[in-house]
């Protein structure tokens, strides 16, 4: 994604529909109010836009991944602040310092380690976004066999006798709304470098 270029809306549309529940989420379970957690995704987004025109994300300092995972963790930090509870441990001195502190020793309050909760929103985030993804790009009853039979979980027969479709429309729409989602996840990942 290109994000430097504030002009490019849709290349903002794409972050912001890739990104949003994986912000939002990370910062419900560090303990924010819903109020909150839209707080720490519209200023992440904020921050993201106005580093980006700085061009001071560096893919060799690290993956992009890090980069969205700590200015969310700063914005979490902030929100704590504003609400006079401590925050999450920091790393370095402020958001341009540089080195910073393995993210994996960064236990929250509650105890939760917040490597392992980012990792798992993290990937349940790629798959919900090429989700989305493929959405826009399939009959909605394609994406609804699809949905029944492999995200549900639903046998072929059943699937063919609750929609009333044929046995080859079940497996055809297995295979190509399938092959679609890899490819968006793949696609999905390879922002991430």
């Amino acid at each position: 994604m290109r994000l430097g270029d504030w002009k490019d809306q849709r290349s903002w549309d794409e972050f912001y529909r890739t990104y949003w529940r994986l912000i939002y989420s990370v910062a419900i379970k560090a303990g924010l109010r819903e109020d909150e957690a839209w707080d720490v995704v519209q200023e992440t987004v904020l921050t993201i836009a106005k580093q980006s025109l700085k061009n001071t994300y560096d893919p060799e300092r690290g993956s992009f991944k890090m980069w969205l995972w700590n200015v969310t963790r700063w914005r979490i930090n902030d929100q704590f602040r504003l609400r006079g509870k401590a925050p999450l441990p920091a790393t370095g001195t402020d958001e341009s310092s540089s080195p910073r502190e393995p993210v994996e020793n960064l236990p929250d309050t509650s105890g939760h380690n917040f490597t392992e909760i980012w990792e798992r929103e993290w990937q349940q985030n790629v798959m919900k976004a090429a989700l989305e993804r493929v959405k826009m790009r399939v009959s909605p009853r394609q994406f609804q066999i699809f949905d029944y039979n492999v995200l549900q979980g639903m046998s072929a027969t059943d699937v063919r006798r609750r929609l009333g479709v044929s046995m080859a429309q079940v497996y055809l729409a297995k295979h190509r709304v399938g092959a679609i989602l890899k490819k968006e996840i793949e696609y999905i990942r390879e922002q991430e470098k």
